[in-house]
């Protein structure tokens, strides 16, 4: 009886999953090379988000990329904006049209960080204690699963668009059409903050329409197992600056006597959070959304990765006592990501700095909004004595007043959550659920930050997120990585989705 109903479930859908599975892994096994060549021409362009030129000579190739497939593709802007690269594939007698998000922009990089190697040029490696370099052209096929391509952008976010254009290759190599219409969007300023992306959005409002939106950015779980995420985290940074004397001045002569700016700021800091990650500002909390029974027992369902990543990570205690990882993950956070005052070690000097500067990223959760989180905390900071500037004050302004703080906000954004029981969030979770055989992970909101609330507050449409890249990719960091298998799994993701939505 099971395997009828999964038979009339993929008839409905227009197609059966275990053959489309098989057609698209055999196709796959005969083009990895291509594919990994094609990611790997991606990557070789730097594409850092500030970098205006960088980013066009991205986005021109990824037109091209488009263009091929037959995508009606062309560059969306608003003002000065980097472009955004879009592209259309309609199917005749689809009744739902599905956008699909990625970035091509990336975080900067610094080749000292990567043992002098440039991260720009990709690299296969095999792995494992005795890792070398992998020359692609002479290795064997099938390619290792368990090889990683190492480059910026690998897995954050070059590997998902790539995941997406090879599963449309082998859709039409297999002679199946995608079950609904198919719109390409990939942003080009998600790394820089996406300050032009609601603009983008608002302003090509028309092109954009579509009953769902799909965001191919983060990685899968712990596990290794697929999941689908129906939510993220906001963000929000802030630099924070607090003042000592007009000079550096010797810490005998002075001392005692003299503010300490680095003193100053880790008072400051710690009336902001407490030791287990608690945050202190009044009334933070007061605006968060309820987790709804589905959401609970999403949560309460995933694998337990906890004992796993204490080992794999080398801590001796996690904020929150023994709570559940995905528990603290859908609660608002604040993370000192930076401090500097002065040197230390060899560099280190006794005298009283003049300044000290920290670096704050705020995560916030529904219904958390920019605005408020930077109302409550300015007047947090001021009841603990300080007084607050946005521009650096003038020496007049810090004789005037005992402590000193000058705070700088970023934009940020808000943090968003797609309901788990609407049809097309059955829909997705069945159609990848069906390809790979085995029940998903179901999430309701991912620990990081995507700009999933610009979509769903600006256009008004569900939004769901499917991750395809390894959780140990290194993201924003040295040696950021993609492995093979995560790269084969995607374009059988993607195949899916493509192929299998129906609701």
């Amino acid at each position: 009886m099971a395997a009828l109903a999964l038979a009339l479930a993929a008839q409905s859908a227009g197609a059966d999953p275990v053959k489309l599975r098989q057609e698209v892994r055999a196709w796959r096994t005969a083009h990895e090379k291509e594919v990994v060549g094609e990611l790997s021409g991606l990557l070789a362009l730097r594409n850092v988000a500030s970098d205006r030129a960088d980013i066009q000579r991205n986005a021109d190739h990824l037109l091209e990329m488009l263009r091929r497939r037959g995508f009606q593709a062309r560059l969306l802007a608003a003002g000065d904006s980097p472009p955004a690269v879009y592209g259309e594939l309609p199917t005749p007698g689809a009744k739902h049209t599905v956008v699909f998000y990625a970035h091509y922009d990336g975080q900067p990089a610094d080749p000292e960080d990567w043992g002098g190697e440039d991260p720009w040029k990709p690299v296969l490696r095999t792995g494992g204690a005795d890792t070398k370099e992998v020359d692609l052209a002479s290795a064997p096929t099938p390619l290792n699963p368990e090889w990683r391509l190492y480059a910026r952008s690998a897995s954050d976010d070059k590997g998902p668009i790539v995941a997406m254009l090879a599963a449309l290759d082998a859709l039409k190599a297999a002679g199946v059409k995608p079950s609904v219409n198919i719109k390409i969007f990939l942003e080009g300023e998600e790394e820089d903050g996406s300050s032009h992306l609601t603009s983008i959005l608002e302003e090509h409002r028309g092109v954009l329409k579509a009953d769902a939106w799909i965001l191919g950015d983060g990685p899968v779980h712990q596990t290794r197992k697929m999941q689908v995420v129906f939510g993220a985290r906001g963000v929000m940074g802030l630099e924070v600056t607090t003042y000592g004397p007009a000079r550096a001045l010797h810490s005998g002569h002075y001392g005692n006597w003299v503010p300490n700016p680095a003193a100053l700021l880790v008072e400051l800091l710690s009336g902001l959070r407490g030791p287990n990650g608690e945050i202190r500002i009044a009334g933070f909390q007061d605006d968060l959304r309820p987790l709804t029974e589905s959401e609970k027992a999403a949560s309460a369902a995933m694998p337990p990765v906890e004992d796993a990543l204490r080992q794999e990570l080398a801590v001796g205690w996690t904020e929150g006592g023994d709570g559940r990882l995905q528990d603290r993950l859908m609660l608002p956070a604040l993370n000192i990501r930076g401090l500097q005052s002065a040197q230390v070690g060899n560099g280190a000097r006794n005298a009283i700095p003049t300044e000290a500067h920290a670096s704050i990223d705020f995560r916030l959760v529904p219904d958390q909004t920019p605005a408020k989180v930077r109302e409550r905390t300015e007047a947090h900071v001021r009841s603990l004595g300080f007084y607050v500037v946005h521009e650096a004050p003038d020496l007049e302004t810090r004789r005037a007043h005992p402590k000193v703080v000058r705070l700088q906000w970023d934009d940020g954004y808000a943090a968003a959550r797609t309901s788990m029981d609407l049809p097309v969030s059955r829909a997705v979770v069945k159609a990848i659920g069906e390809m790979q055989g085995e029940p998903l992970i179901q999430v309701p909101m991912l620990g990081g930050s995507v700009p999933m609330s610009m979509f769903t507050d600006t256009l008004k449409v569900p939004v769901i997120i499917v991750p395809i890249v390894n959780h140990d990719n290194n993201q924003h960091a040295a040696y950021e990585n993609l492995r093979l298998q995560n790269l084969w799994d995607g374009i059988e993701v993607f195949a899916a989705l493509f192929a299998g939505l129906d609701w």
